[in-house]
């Protein structure tokens, strides 16, 4: 039974429907030699008869046997229509994508990604987990955003590199670039030291800074409010300025430091040695154009 054939089955319920060979060769587009042909070898492989032939004009009726097969064999072809469509969604991009994402990345880049996707496939299936580890691993995702490279065997592409600025609240400084070591000492806010936040704070130190963290959170408008509320200001990513509209409120100012820290940077990371579905790979071209259309500043 394992040597069934598809097509000797689709031959069987075009002659059922049809009432003759002749018919249902014209429908399939055989001659009716192969469709004879096609029956031949399916009644070889079940071992009985599935059509009696009375000749002439008169139709061609199912054996018991035929029955039987007829109407399992219609739900045999209606599942394989079933897969070979899902094979070409998945083809087309269709299917379903996981993505790791953090704060910034998730107010700016994924948006624009997420829609385009979901434009070119409407179908597709998009699944978003949003978390800073410290040690953060790629695990069972398609895709992780990180503010750095990650450790393990990953492919990654570099999306963009994310200056720092100050934001402070209106009339903290005059307007323009900050000196780093008017820094020192000053009330700031913060995130949390994890991801790339050590890194900033090591390089304020070494530029002779040494900021007096009153506060830290992991939410970008808490630190805001901080700010506007005159708790300290903050050092914080473009990204993360530019997702919250900063340069918009009235009660802020951002600044440029003198001299800049090093920016963070951005990485969409995938697993390696494994093909990527379309929907994947469409996803990392989408990130791409997406990330190139920013145009952070670029402190000297």
């Amino acid at each position: 039974m394992t040597d069934v054939e598809l097509r000797h089955v689709a031959a069987m319920v075009a002659i059922a429907e049809e009432g003759s060979f002749g018919r249902a060769a014209l429908r399939l587009g055989y001659t009716q030699s192969t469709v004879s042909q096609q029956i031949a070898a399916l009644e070889r492989t079940l071992g009985g008869e599935v059509f009696d032939r009375p000749g002439g004009p008169r139709a061609v009726r199912l054996t018991p046997l035929g029955s039987v097969v007829l109407a399992r064999g219609r739900e045999l072809l209606a599942k394989a229509d079933a897969l070979a469509d899902a094979v070409d969604r998945f083809k087309a991009g269709d299917g379903r994508i996981d993505i790791g994402t953090f704060q910034s990345v998730s107010n700016v880049i994924l948006p624009s990604v997420v829609r385009r996707l979901r434009d070119e496939q409407p179908g597709c299936d998009i699944r978003l987990s949003e978390e800073e580890p410290e040690q953060p691993r790629i695990g069972d995702l398609d895709l992780l955003f990180y503010d750095g490279r990650i450790d393990g065997d990953v492919e990654y592409r570099k999306l963009l590199d994310d200056p720092y600025l100050l934001v402070t609240s209106a009339g903290t400084f005059p307007d323009g670039p900050v000196p780093l070591d008017r820094l020192d000492g000053a009330p700031m806010v913060a995130w949390p030291l994890t991801c790339d936040q050590p890194l900033m704070e090591q390089a304020l130190v070494r530029a002779g800074a040494r900021p007096q963290v009153v506060f830290r959170s992991v939410v970008n408008d808490t630190l805001f409010s901080m700010v506007r509320a005159g708790m300290g200001s903050a050092v914080l990513p473009w990204l993360a300025i530019h997702g919250a509209d900063v340069p918009s409120d009235a009660r802020l100012r951002v600044h440029e430091l003198r001299p800049s820290p090093p920016p963070r940077e951005i990485y969409l990371h995938w697993r390696p040695g494994r093909t990527r579905s379309p929907l994947a790979a469409r996803a990392i071209d989408i990130a791409v154009e997406v990330a190139s259309d920013l145009n952070p500043p670029n402190p000297a």
